[in-house]
C-alpha cells in the first residue's frame, strides 16, 4: 500500500504517556469493540471460565455511559512524533477517512464531524468507561473518539494471521464506520432497540451494526482508491484475509474449539468479507443497509 507522502490528520492525540488505570476491569459502557478485540476477550474468557458475552457487555444490551462524575475530563494529548512511521501511517489513514466521508456527507447536504483518534498504551479512561488494550481498537460514541493501542497491529499480524498495511488501514476504517453510524443516528436507534431485546436478539442486532461498519470500511476503500490509487494488487485480498480471520465463527473455533451462533456479535467470516466487498464494489452508502437486509 503506497501511503507515504499523503496528507496526515491533525486529529490524532498521543496519550501513551499518561498511563491508564487498569483496575476498572472490563466495564465497556457504550464502546464498540474493534477488530480482533473479540479474539482476546473470547480466549481470556474461555481460559478463566467467564461467559464472553458478559465480558463484552452485551448480555443486557447496556450501552449507557457511566455517570459524568466517574469519567475524567477528556484532555487532548500531544501529536505523535513526526519520526514514528506507524503513527504517521495512522494519521495518514485517518486523514483519508476524513476526506472520503467529508465529501460523501457534503454531497448529501450535511457536514462531516471529524473524529479524534487516540493512541494509548495498556489502559485509558474514556467517556464510555475504562478502555484497555486487551479490547483491541474501539470507538466510543460518547466522546466521538477512536482508541487504539498500536501494539494491536502486532497481534493482528502474529496472532490473527492478518498482515499488511491495508489490513491495518481496514481496522481504522471499520472504527470510523462506527463514528459514521453515530453521526447518522444509527447508534442511538440501536441502543434503544437493545434495551427492548432479549440477549440473543441484542447479539443479532450487534451483528448488523458490525457488518454495516465493515461495509462502510469498504465504501472508504473504494473512494480512497479513486482518490489516491494507493492499493496495490495484493492489498484488497489482504483486507479480505483480515476480515475472514476475525469472523465470530473463526474466533470461536480458535478460542474454544466450537461455534455458538446465538452468541455471535460481529458476524461470520463470510459475512464480514461479503459486506466489506459490498461497500467496496461501488462505494455507495445505501448498499450498506444491514438492518433491512433479508439475509446477511
Amino acid at each position: 500500500m503506497r501511503w507515504e507522502g499523503n496528507r496526515e490528520s491533525d486529529n490524532v492525540e498521543d496519550r501513551r504517556g499518561e498511563g491508564g488505570d487498569g483496575g476498572g476491569g472490563f466495564r465497556f459502557g457504550g464502546i464498540h469493540l474493534g477488530i480482533g478485540g473479540v479474539l482476546i476477550v473470547l480466549i481470556g474468557s474461555w481460559l478463566f471460565g467467564v461467559n464472553p458475552m458478559t465480558v463484552l457487555g452485551l448480555l443486557n444490551g447496556d450501552t449507557s455511559a457511566p455517570p459524568a462524575a466517574q469519567v475524567s475530563a477528556q484532555v487532548s494529548g500531544q501529536a505523535p512524533p513526526a519520526s514514528e512511521p506507524l503513527a504517521n501511517f495512522v494519521r495518514t489513514i485517518l486523514a483519508s477517512t476524513e476526506d472520503v466521508w467529508g465529501e460523501i456527507f457534503q454531497q448529501a447536504g450535511r457536514t462531516y464531524e471529524r473524529p479524534h483518534l487516540v493512541l494509548f498504551r495498556d489502559a485509558i479512561q474514556t467517556a464510555c468507561g475504562d478502555g484497555q488494550a486487551a479490547m483491541g481498537p474501539f470507538y466510543c460514541p460518547q466522546d466521538r473518539r477512536v482508541y487504539i493501542d498500536l501494539g494491536f497491529y502486532q497481534t493482528l499480524r502474529d496472532q490473527l494471521g492478518a498482515p499488511g498495511d491495508s489490513a491495518q488501514a481496514y481496522v481504522i476504517a471499520h472504527e470510523v464506520g462506527h463514528h459514521v453510524q453515530n453521526l447518522l443516528g444509527v447508534s442511538a436507534k440501536v441502543d434503544a432497540m437493545r434495551a427492548q431485546e432479549s440477549r440473543v436478539q441484542a447479539n443479532a442486532t450487534s451483528v448488523r451494526v458490525e457488518l454495516q461498519a465493515d461495509c462502510y470500511a469498504g465504501v472508504w476503500a473504494f473512494h480512497s482508491q479513486e482518490q489516491k490509487h494507493w492499493f496495490e494488487d495484493n492489498d484488497i485480498p489482504l483486507v479480505l484475509n483480515a476480515a475472514s480471520h476475525i469472523g465470530d465463527d473463526a474466533l470461536q473455533k480458535m478460542s474454544q474449539g466450537r461455534v455458538v451462533p446465538e452468541s455471535f456479535t460481529h458476524g461470520t467470516s463470510v459475512q464480514r468479507v461479503n459486506w466489506f466487498k459490498r461497500g467496496y464494489a461501488n462505494g455507495r452508502v445505501k448498499d450498506c443497509d444491514t438492518f433491512n437486509a433479508a439475509t446477511l
